[in-house]
């Protein structure tokens, strides 16, 4: 007799959804929570309700549904990260690559050591940028360039050197996400910070031993 066939089974494949969230990509998503709270997205009993779902969250899917409803603050689909398949919740003083997901698909990285980063006059803005820059100024002026999207996420990696950003008048900015700023201060001269604006410039990161400062154009000869 020959020997019995086994039956075969089948493994669905795991799709980006379906990996398993650590305690530390909880705490991070109740620390984004808190911050949708101070900026009136939810009120206390949704925090709670919402924290109770993160923190008993399992997978990225059940962990996405907790921020689906904020704007900015959530991938349109978890598991789509760009070039590299990295976890969208990983803590930002952990992450290499950008953690977040863009429907277009652009990520602009800008890198310079010892050197001066600049963008302005008419230049396409990507969805997303990723800025790093050590011993040297970062200047990004988006207030004549070209920006075709609603939202655009800026990831900021700035040593020793200051950073200026130029956002246009009908702009708003949200830097609720910078992680870090060592040995210098955030200036925003915008005053937009969590305003309704069109475009929206999400910026995250830390800046070490440099300003960063957030203004509108000049207005005329003396600004």
């Amino acid at each position: 007799m020959g020997e019995e066939e086994q039956p075969t089974t089948e493994t669905k494949p795991l799709t980006g959804r379906d990996i398993r969230v650590s305690d530390a990509e909880r705490e991070h998503v109740v620390e984004v929570l808190q911050k949708a709270i101070g900026l009136g997205m939810l009120n206390l009993d949704e925090f709670t309700e919402r924290t109770d779902r993160a923190l008993a969250s399992k997978t990225r899917g059940e962990l996405n549904l907790v921020l689906t409803d904020l704007p900015g603050l959530v991938h349109p689909e978890a598991g789509m990260v760009p070039r590299q398949q990295q976890n969208p919740w990983t803590p930002p003083q952990q992450r290499q690559q950008p953690a977040y997901a863009t429907s277009s698909g652009q990520v602009m990285e800008l890198n310079g050591k010892y050197s001066a980063l600049q963008r302005n006059g008419n230049w396409l803005v990507p969805e997303a940028m990723v800025v790093r820059n050590k011993y040297g100024a970062t200047k990004l002026d988006f207030s004549q360039a070209e920006i075709r999207y609603p939202v655009v996420h800026i990831e900021l990696q700035a040593k020793w050197g200051p950073v200026e950003i130029t956002i246009p008048e009908n702009g708003a900015v949200d830097t609720n996400s910078i992680t870090d700023i060592k040995f210098g201060n955030l200036d925003d001269r915008t005053r937009s910070n969590g305003r309704p604006g069109t475009p929206r410039f999400v910026i995250t990161g830390r800046v070490h031993g440099g300003a960063l400062i957030i203004k509108y154009p000049r207005r005329g000869l003396f600004g």
